[in-house]
């Protein structure tokens, strides 16, 4: 029992340094990002302040250049999801006709077992006829025997 208790003392304890630890990895983490925060807004304040060397025509044709990057590429991707949405389409179809054709062959199936029960009722029909015509004469042949 002293023993249990002791090593739970000693999860506790190592469950708190490594708690403490983590705490302390978490502070430095945020100052380090506090610093790169800093950082990141002086370059910023910095490229604007410079310029990067391009005149404001020179950054105004870039930035024609990207929108008609990005509208080539938007176009593009309408493109492919045309096509996707016309291949999906022609492979539901596809799909579609296989099920009625499925359909189609189980309802032949099935009205020729249809037609087989009808003519295998009307045999046995035939044959309760005759086992009645055939009870009636060996009935009549009984009485004549008498």
């Amino acid at each position: 029992m002293e023993e249990e208790k002791m090593n739970l003392r000693l999860d506790m304890n190592v469950q708190k340094l490594e708690a403490e630890k983590l705490r302390k990895g978490k502070n430095k983490a945020e100052k380090d990002l506090d610093s790169l925060k800093t950082d990141y807004k002086k370059l910023r304040l910095l490229m604007r302040t410079v310029g990067l060397g391009k005149t404001s025509e020179q950054w105004r044709e870039e930035i024609q250049e990207e929108r008609n990057k990005v509208d080539r590429w938007e176009r593009k991707f309408q493109e492919v999801q045309i096509e996707f949405l016309e291949a999906s389409e022609e492979r539901q179809n596809e799909q579609l006709y296989y099920f009625q054709n499925q359909v189609r062959n189980r309802d032949y199936i099935m009205e020729e077992t249809v037609v087989q029960i009808r003519e295998v009722a009307d045999q046995f029909q035939t044959l309760a006829v005759q086992a009645d015509t055939l009870s009636v004469k060996y009935e009549l042949e009984s009485d004549r025997g008498k």
